[in-house]
């Protein structure tokens, strides 16, 4: 049995060899003059933010990896788990505070590039991108690759000579781009976006405190002694139980998540299989949310004949049947028109409307003796104005408005089908609607899109 006990305590010390003592607090300097260089500390943290939140914005993996490698918040969060085996208060303290203000900075600079991208719309947020969603929703994978890039960066840190080790760290354990994505969801107003983030940032930063401090323990730096040996110090313990309390909760929310996940994949399945069973529709869109216990779909289709109501309500029940829940829908309909080149459209003649001559029969009777009446007959010709339904295209320039978007609708308050930017020209066409008591006119965009706009957009040029 001892000789068992020595074979596990040479084996730990052959992975974890304590290090030599002047090693040591030549680690625990270099720790200590990281977070001292306040300005550089700051800068990097920046500099990072501002690269991480825009390829968020973007939906760019190769930017967001660039912030990875210059993100500086890994120092701070090692010297915790460095300060939890030293007793260095000072070292706590300090680590601690960096961390918080580069935090806060991190999640300042993205609140304020996301609300000056939606001022002054440099990319169009039509939702989120696929990298911002990512960092919405930590599972325990993302817990137990906090632990392992914890564990790797600890060791590099120990050994000078894997010191190249650290980038790949930094990529896999992402610290900035949880925070940036926090001040994308609050710049947003979606608060699920940064709660999930903030998550998903806690997650990662307790796990590498534990991890990172489990390393220094097993390589000599544990200033807790008891009977002529190191003792396992209190704090990483209690980052322990941090860590088995975010793993249950991850765990759950995972669960939860996995059923949402198959719901919405059950309920689009059905949603695509009775669309493809309509003549002329194609499915474009299927947005589908559960609220108060009642899935909320929202449909786009491309048709070339416009859906009948009944339709719809016949979709609807076929839906509930299927999922056996209750089932809200909506149809967003683009009415398409197929042209062939080899079949030019027939023109279709412009009725005009002109002056007209009625004949009227007007009977006279008079009272003297005559043995018949007189009859005559008086042609009458009425004028009418000419009313002319192709009136000739102009030129306009959509002009600024204090409203979110300027939007190209397919039809009068029909679905949107693209963005219009301040200053762009476009052609005003032929067709002009009233629609509560707003005037609508048909346009043609600089990339040949036609749709309907307000005419309040447009600054009609001469």
């Amino acid at each position: 049995m001892d000789q068992e006990k020595k074979k596990n305590e040479h084996f730990f010390i052959t992975l974890f060899k304590p290090l030599p003592s002047t090693v040591r607090k030549t680690i625990i300097d270099d720790l200590e003059s990281s977070i001292r260089s306040q300005f550089d500390y700051f800068l990097l943290a920046f500099l990072a933010s501002c690269i991480a939140t825009l390829g968020l914005i973007t939906n760019s993996p190769s930017v967001i990896i660039g912030a990875m490698l210059l993100a500086p918040l890994m120092t701070p969060i090692i010297a915790i788990g460095m300060a939890s085996n030293t007793e260095g208060r000072r070292l706590f303290k300090q680590a601690a505070i960096a961390l918080v203000l580069g935090c806060l900075l991190a999640v300042l600079v993205s609140i304020l590039i996301t609300y000056v991208n939606r001022k002054l719309p440099f990319i169009i947020l039509d939702g989120f991108s696929a990298e911002i969603k990512a960092r919405t929703r930590p599972t325990p994978i993302d817990l137990l690759i906090a632990l392992t890039g914890g564990t790797a960066a600890a060791y590099a840190l120990t050994h000078p000579k894997l010191s190249a080790a650290l980038p790949g760290v930094a990529i896999a354990t992402a610290l900035m781009p949880p925070l940036c994505t926090v001040g994308i969801g609050i710049a947003s107003g979606d608060l699920a976006v940064a709660g999930g983030a903030s998550l998903l940032f806690l997650t990662n930063a307790v796990a590498i405190t534990f991890a990172s401090g489990l390393v220094f323990f097993l390589s000599g730096f544990s200033m807790f002694r008891r009977n002529g040996e190191n003792k396992v110090p209190k704090d990483i313990y209690i980052t322990a139980l941090l860590v088995a309390a975010v793993l249950i909760f991850l765990s759950v929310f995972s669960i939860r998540f996995v059923r949402e996940a198959e719901e919405k994949r059950k309920a689009n399945e059905a949603i695509v299989s009775e669309v493809n069973k309509l003549a002329s529709v194609q499915l474009v869109n299927a947005s589908i949310n559960e609220e108060a216990g009642t899935l909320n779909v929202l449909i786009t289709v491309q048709t070339g004949i416009p859906l009948a109501h009944f339709q719809v309500v016949e979709l609807q029940k076929v839906l509930v049947e299927k999922l056996n829940r209750p089932v809200s829908i909506k149809v967003d309909q683009i009415l398409v028109r197929q042209l062939d080149p080899l079949q030019p459209p027939t023109n279709t003649p412009t009725p005009t409307l002109g002056p007209s001559s009625t004949p009227t029969q007007a009977s006279t009777s008079t009272l003297t003796p005559s043995p018949t009446p007189t009859e005559t007959q008086t042609p009458t010709s009425t004028k009418r104005p000419t009313e002319t339904l192709t009136p000739t295209p102009a030129a306009a320039i959509v002009q600024k408005l204090e409203i979110p978007s300027l939007l190209l609708y397919q039809t009068p308050n029909g679905p949107v089908i693209g963005y219009l930017r301040i200053g762009e020209s476009i052609k005003v066409l032929t067709g002009v609607e009233w629609v509560k008591e707003i005037k609508w006119v048909e346009v043609m965009d600089k990339d040949g899109r036609r749709g309907w706009v307000p005419v309040y957009y447009l600054n009609m040029q001469p």
